[in-house]
């Protein structure tokens, strides 16, 4: 199985799943866009072997594009690995303090988010496809993080994961302008007269609004590796009928 593992910190893992030609399904990671659903059931049963993580540690959500996010406790653990009727319903953010918690997040161009808090326990995912980005879940999850949980964002860390590259992400006048009113992402797009698109950087607005939030610049991490491109990727763009790549981050505790 082809996984993709970040280095991030000695007591954390993260990573995402790959697109493999060789595996059932391509190694698609999602129910909700499947050809048979116990395929995907397999191949997340060996995903949990390789990682050495029970599959009944994995907690899924049932994305929407939203900004809505949720806190994941140990009564959470298992849900959506089965079936998409018991995911965390509509949610695109997990964030939890339970180790040896599995947080899962799936993608096809969209931005996967996954961070840590260095001393806290914190590990968190987020999905920001292009309408979670003008959403600004990202920037909402982290100041929700500073005000309510009382976390020091100057402490965590970000690694932004395989996406869409800008040169594939062309857009109409009406993304554009839903970008353009955040404020600070002209510097992240620009207009191309040949084909009359503009094309945006997904991930460096969303590594902006990391920042924004208070995280440092050099605690953030992009892979730049274009999910369109790279023959490794889910692309939406590409195949409407695609898989999703599984992007994870546990924190380990080994005296729980």
């Amino acid at each position: 199985m082809k996984i993709k593992k970040y280095s991030m910190n000695s007591n954390v893992l993260a990573g995402t799943t790959l697109k493999d030609k060789n595996q059932p399904e391509m190694n698609n990671m999602a129910l909700h866009t499947c050809q048979q659903a116990d395929v995907v059931l397999e191949n997340r049963r060996q995903l949990a072997h390789v990682l050495d993580v029970p599959l009944s540690n994995f907690v899924c959500a049932n994305q929407t594009h939203s900004a809505n996010f949720y806190r994941v406790t140990n009564e959470d653990t298992g849900r959506g690995t089965q079936d998409l009727d018991t995911a965390i319903q509509d949610t695109d953010a997990l964030y939890s303090y339970e180790p040896n918690i599995l947080l899962c997040s799936f993608t096809a161009d969209c931005v996967p988010v996954m961070f840590y808090h260095e001393t806290n326990g914190l590990i968190g995912v987020i999905h920001s496809g292009w309408q979670g980005t003008i959403k600004e879940i990202t920037l909402k999850l982290f100041q929700h993080l500073k005000t309510e949980e009382k976390c020091q964002l100057d402490k965590v860390h970000v690694q932004i994961g395989m996406a869409l590259s800008q040169e594939k992400f062309e857009v109409d006048d009406d993304v554009y302008t839903k970008f353009k009113d955040l404020g600070y992402a002209d510097e992240f797009m620009y207009f191309k007269p040949v084909t009359n698109k503009y094309h945006i950087d997904n991930q460096l607005v969303v590594k902006k609004q990391c920042e924004l939030a208070g995280i440092p610049t050099d605690q953030i991490s992009v892979d730049r590796t274009c999910t369109f491109v790279n023959e490794e990727g889910f692309s939406y763009r590409q195949d409407k009928k695609c898989g999703r790549h599984l992007s994870f981050i546990k924190f380990y505790d080994e005296d729980k």
